[in-house]
């Protein structure tokens, strides 16, 4: 069902990050390329709901903490993948 959305859906803008003491353009760039590496990492057949929640969920998981602003760039990476394959499973 991933044909059914597009990841620019999900994308945030500059003023959607809310407040990181002068570093929302950084912060909103990051977040949006973690965006689209979860979007790679979907299975194309889960449910519409099912990505909703896995991508909603990123932001859940790291809003207002600083691995954002602080964790290597691969680490997040990492972590996305690890969040999206989690989560896929759960759905099995």
């Amino acid at each position: 069902m991933k044909d059914l959305l597009s990841v620019h859906d999900y994308l945030f803008a500059q003023s959607d990050i809310g407040d990181w003491e002068g570093e929302e353009e950084f912060v909103t760039e990051r977040y949006n390329e973690l965006i689209h590496h979860a979007w790679e990492c979907l299975d194309d057949d889960l449910s519409c709901e099912r990505i909703d929640e896995i991508i909603n969920g990123i932001w859940e998981q790291l809003r207002g903490d600083t691995a954002l602003l602080d964790a290597e760039h691969e680490e997040l990476m990492d972590w996305v993948e690890h969040y999206v394959d989690s989560a896929q499973d759960e759905q099995m």
